[in-house]
């Protein structure tokens, strides 16, 4: 069965501008994610579209609010036939209790946001958060997997540390990735994809750069080839 372990990040502001991408791209290389500001503008009818392509969605709508709100619309969303839809884990337990009870396991993949990859120590101190980065992301991804949900989003530098203490069957999705040639731009617990990959990543989450390449779909073959060398060489075939 294929699995794309790349999720390419559609942040457009428009339907027109996500789609003309998506025209480019392969749905055997890579998924698709759908997050506030393109869903805001375009709506549902914009993720039936892709669907019809061929592509599987992570809707990526960070639910945080209180528990009925979220349950419901989680189950709104799960109707929307997605791969995959993500949850704030600072809502807390019964937060992310009502989020899974909505969505049963075996279903769509139902994950929670940990920390933003935005997100360095001083916004921790600022916002009255105890502990460093990892310390916070393990404490939310242990909340989240003691609520029965599939994974975490979480930054590639925490993801070996959360896979010995959550197992490999828990799913960790990596934003904040970069080439090692590229910018920042405005992420700041950033990795490469071949670290992600070696740390234990389930899944990377790029945009920039693959939606701003000359060729997009050569820019996902050449990452997947990095991918799979990684696997070669580690022998890690469930990450």
């Amino acid at each position: 069965m294929n699995d794309p372990r790349i999720i390419v990040a559609l942040d457009f502001p428009d339907s027109r501008s996500a789609l003309n991408l998506v025209a480019r791209l392969d749905p055997s290389l890579c998924r698709l994610k759908v997050g506030k500001e393109l869903f805001t503008a375009a709506g549902p009818q914009l993720v039936e579209k892709m669907m019809d392509k061929g592509f599987e969605i992570f809707l990526d709508l960070k639910f945080h609010d209180i528990p009925t709100t979220v349950a419901n619309a989680c189950r709104t969303a799960a109707a929307l036939g997605v791969w995959m839809m993500n949850v704030h884990a600072l809502g807390g337990r019964r937060m992310l209790a009502a989020a899974r009870e909505a969505v049963p396991p075996g279903s769509v993949r139902l994950i929670a946001v940990t920390l933003l990859t935005s997100m360095d120590q001083s916004d921790l101190d600022e916002v009255g958060l105890k502990g460093d980065p990892q310390d916070v992301v393990q404490r939310l991804a242990s909340l989240t997997r003691d609520c029965g949900l599939d994974g975490v989003v979480c930054s590639a530098l925490e993801a070996s540390r959360l896979k010995k203490a959550m197992g490999a069957d828990f799913c960790l999705v990596t934003p904040g990735i970069r080439p090692a040639d590229s910018s920042p731009d405005e992420q700041r617990r950033i990795s490469t994809p071949r670290q992600a990959i070696e740390n234990g990543a389930s899944y990377l989450v790029i945009g920039r750069p693959v939606t701003q390449a000359t060729e997009p779909v050569s820019m996902l073959r050449q990452l997947n080839r990095d991918i799979e060398d990684v696997k070669a060489i580690s022998h890690f075939d469930n990450f």
